[in-house]
């Protein structure tokens, strides 16, 4: 595409013109130009692959689904049609979309500064990461704030190593920990890491649950004097489809992580702040890592955060020099008020219970559905809300996860199984669309048994 500065700022104030009006001005014509427009950008400008695999484009008939707004679990697209979200964008959406609260707090800062200027000292910042010290297990106090899940594991990595002086890590099968190089490094996926090989070096895999496997691995490493950093590990694996662990996992973990002299990273990233029942996943095991991995949820569902944080004697290793990690924009004010916000809508609306509650509600229904409806699902699992539905195929699972799109409930499968598809809703997401969920699920599977 040639330079058009003209085309530039012509077309940027093109959509800001919609955006600005309010919902009852924008014409029928106006939508349907941002559903074809969307598409077309995609295909020119971002990844035409998207285009493939998106049910917003290949299940919706006519006009593309272009998302346009949305309101605790219902989504809505530019032309008006609803879904309900049993996906909550990953697990971004713990609070629910466009929380009142949370947005009412970013506004409040918005009028103040959206940014810091890098050399004073921020207020909200210093605040979310006293709230957090007192929040998480153990003797966790000090944190790094950025932006992605995958930089808050970058970080806890390059952390590991400063501290122990050691290179290796231990890793797990169907493990997920974002795709920037080094987290890429400690993913247990070989479609994600083969073309980008090699990665960061001396890092082993070990199976799921298997806390064996893991005492084998620091064993051999240590017998030939390769020194492991940190086993890292998600409380229950998310992309692998809502597995939880044995009971004990955990806690041997952190026994023989202290044992050999390995820190324990916690990635929470998908499971903190009351997803999977409880404040954090290693909470439900009374386990205190070394460091913990913050992500999707901390930052309200309104503004990207992200973070790690240890103790203070792992932290000293970055007081000397604190550039020694550093961003721009991560931990920015309006991303802490946010967090700051929903946190506190968390503890109010007690979302943890919530969780644990509607898994309780949920899981008797949808096993009743896999009764009614037999050779269609492998297995139905999870804590709180975060539930995989694994089907006896990759093609069964797509099936259900299309004909739910077309009945207007939003899912997806995960990224290292892909026979698994999510129920990862908002935790405050009421009964009733609960109910309707199920009963368009059930719709269906009907259609699939046909």
């Amino acid at each position: 595409m040639h330079r058009d500065l003209a085309l530039a700022k012509a077309e940027a104030s093109r959509i800001l013109d919609i955006v600005r009006k309010p919902e009852e001005a924008i014409t029928q014509q106006e939508r349907e130009r941002i559903a074809r427009d969307t598409t077309e950008n995609f295909a020119n400008h971002i990844n035409k692959g998207f285009l493939q695999y998106r049910k917003s484009v290949t299940e919706s008939g006519g006009f593309a689904v272009t998302e346009w707004m949305g309101q605790g679990s219902i989504l809505r697209d530019v032309l008006g049609r609803e879904f309900i979200d049993m996906l909550g964008g990953f697990g971004l959406y713990s609070y629910g979309i466009r929380h009142p609260r949370i947005v009412e707090a970013v506004k409040a800062q918005l009028d103040r500064s959206p940014q810091y200027s890098q050399e004073m000292l921020d207020p909200l910042r210093a605040q979310l990461g006293k709230v957090l010290a007192a929040m998480t297990p153990g003797d966790i106090q000090y944190g790094f704030f950025a932006n992605s899940g995958t930089e808050a594991v970058e970080g806890a990595l390059k952390l590991a190593k400063f501290h122990t002086g050691k290179a290796g890590f231990i890793s797990t099968l169907k493990g997920f920990h974002g795709k920037t190089l080094g987290s890429l490094s400690v993913m247990g996926k070989a479609m994600f890491r083969e073309p980008l090989l090699p990665l960061l070096g001396n890092v082993r895999f070990a199976p799921f649950g298997d806390a064996d496997a893991v005492e084998a691995h620091l064993a051999s490493a240590k017998a030939v004097g390769e020194g492991i950093a940190a086993v890292i590990a998600e409380p229950v694996q998310g992309e692998a489809g809502a597995v939880a662990p044995p009971d004990d996992y955990w806690p041997r973990l952190r026994e023989l992580c202290t044992r050999y002299g390995a820190l324990l990273i916690a990635d929470e990233v998908q499971t903190g702040f009351g997803r999977t029942g409880a404040i954090f996943g290693v909470d439900h095991w009374d386990v205190a890592p070394d460091i913990m991995c913050f992500g999707k949820a901390l930052g309200g569902g309104v503004v990207p955060l992200s973070g790690f944080m240890s103790t203070p004697e792992i932290w000293k290793v970055l007081e000397p020099n604190p550039f020694m990690h550093t961003t721009t924009t991560g931990g920015n004010p309006l991303a802490c008020a946010s967090a700051l916000a929903g946190i506190e809508v968390m503890f109010e609306e007690d979302l943890p219970a919530q969780a644990k509650a509607k898994n309780d509600y949920l899981m008797p229904r949808l096993q009743g559905l896999a009764e009614r409806h037999p050779g269609i699902f492998r297995e139905i699992r999870g804590k709180g809300l975060l539930i995989g539905l694994e089907f006896m195929s990759g093609e069964v699972g797509y099936k259900v996860a299309a004909g739910l799109f077309s009945r207007r409930v939003l899912t997806a499968g995960t990224l290292t199984n892909a026979e698994c598809i999510r129920i990862e809703p908002a935790l405050n997401v009421p009964y009733d669309v609960l109910d309707e969920m199920l009963n368009r699920l059930e719709d269906t599977l009907r259609g699939i048994a046909a």
